[in-house]
């Protein structure tokens, strides 16, 4: 799979990079940015960071500071765009939580949507080839923000074979049952709330769903979407009764904002080194 560079910067003596590709999943051409601490022949892993609701390639690379604590190692880091861009499907472009920007990380079935918005896939099949064929690297781990954090933990679970360590902040842990993964998961996978479970990381895990490493998860108590949107206890009473190995960090004080991810972000990379 080819891939175009559009513009890099020299950081901590690598490279952010940001690159442009025609996407066989999607079907249109997406955008992603990386950090190449080393020379491609140097690299052997990749963390693949998945970005919240409204954000682009963009918004992890020059706000979290993860550069610094990714310099003089083996490993990159790859951030795709939140959606497919370009189109106009029904009610795409209306809302911050549904449609561009806001795709979920799922494989949609409605109406306008099943074409493009196919962004399970194009993390599993497309990135995962496109870093694999452009930077030799066959080792991944995933993790992710709010609803990058939400696609981090169902494609970690369910693609175990692929992503050696996941780990999330703030992420919408249960969609099912929040007014934002209840809105897109029904515009994306219609009503039936059996095809939902296949998108929700607690239901994932209560189904027998299991990751063999530890599972890390930052989630600030200031958070203006815990209680609402998030449902982090959720997930973590159900990992307790199934006994699975989930590390979840309740930060004092802290928000949903690049703020709080900035400063745990220094953990976070050195949990999914190899």
């Amino acid at each position: 799979m080819n891939i175009v560079l559009k513009k890099q910067s020299k950081t901590f003596g690598g490279y952010t990079r940001y690159y442009e590709h025609d996407s066989l999943s999607t079907m249109t051409k997406m955008n992603f940015s990386t950090f190449e601490p080393k020379e491609k022949g140097e690299l052997d892993h990749c963390i693949i960071w998945l970005s919240g609701l409204t954000c682009t390639e963009d918004n992890f690379i020059t706000k979290a500071g993860a550069q610094k604590f990714l310099a003089g190692t083996n490993s990159m880091i790859i951030c795709p765009d939140t959606s497919p861009r370009g189109l106009n499907n029904p009610n795409e472009h209306e809302s911050y939580d549904f449609g561009s920007g806001a795709s979920f990380y799922v494989n949609a079935t409605t109406e306008g949507y099943e074409k493009n918005y196919q962004m399970y896939d194009y993390i599993v099949k497309d990135l995962v080839d496109l870093v694999r064929s452009n930077f030799g690297i066959n080792s991944f781990s995933i993790m992710g923000h709010s609803m990058g954090g939400h696609g981090a933990l169902v494609i970690g679970l369910r693609e175990s074979h692929i992503f050696k360590k996941i780990s999330a902040f703030s992420p919408i842990v249960n969609p099912s049952n929040c007014p934002w993964g209840q809105k897109a998961l029904e515009g994306y996978l219609g009503a039936n709330k059996e095809e939902w479970k296949k998108y929700d990381a607690t239901e994932l895990l209560s189904s027998g769903v299991i990751h063999s490493e530890k599972i890390l998860i930052d989630q600030g108590l200031e958070d203006e979407f815990l209680e609402k949107e998030l449902l982090t206890n959720n997930f973590v009473e159900v990992a307790k009764a199934k006994s699975r190995p989930v590390e979840v960090n309740f930060r004092e004080g802290y928000d949903h904002s690049y703020f709080f991810i900035s400063s745990f972000i220094e953990d976070h990379i050195k949990f999914h080194l190899p």
